[in-house]
């Protein structure tokens, strides 16, 4: 439905929806569930992506919510195809990492898998993306997902690909 709406109209939307949200969630302490997603390429770079309506200037992973009941796997795939159109394949689950930002939780599953497309911001929600090497990240990528990518290079064994 929001598709519908002219672009800058849409990013609008998502930055003042962004914001209610993560007032209704600092009040309420909410312990937020979603997925982030580290998408590898046959060159052992990954997929980053900048938002539009939220911390616009950091790189993060492509990620969200997961909907009730949904598969998590499913839901990493269906982000990664929303914010960049790219297929995931081989999608695993790595790890589960908590985030206290002192009034909300935020409890991301973190899910990697590998792409051979390329990724195109969807001109929404995300204003860029593009490949990184994950052991030369660009400035500034935020802290969380250093952290994620550092935990999927340990679980890698060294080897990102």
């Amino acid at each position: 439905m929001l598709k519908l709406l002219p672009g800058p109209v849409h990013r609008m939307a998502l930055r003042v929806a962004h914001s209610v949200r993560l007032r209704w969630w600092r009040l309420t302490g909410k312990v937020v569930r979603g997925c982030n997603v580290i998408a590898a390429n046959h060159a052992g770079q990954i997929v980053l992506v900048r938002h539009s309506y939220h911390l616009n200037g950091l790189w993060m992973l492509p990620g969200g919510g997961l909907d009730k009941g949904e598969d998590l796997l499913d839901a990493a795939r269906r982000e990664l195809a929303e914010e960049v159109g790219c297929a995931l394949a081989s999608p695993c689950h790595i790890t589960t990492m908590t985030f206290d930002w002192n009034t909300w939780t935020n409890v991301i599953e973190l899910v990697a898998g590998m792409t051979s497309d390329a990724p195109k911001p969807d001109g929404r929600e995300i204003a860029a993306s593009g490949f990184f090497d994950p052991r030369a990240l660009p400035d500034p990528t935020s802290k969380p997902a250093q952290a994620m990518i550092a935990r999927w290079l340990d679980h890698q064994n060294g080897n990102s690909a």
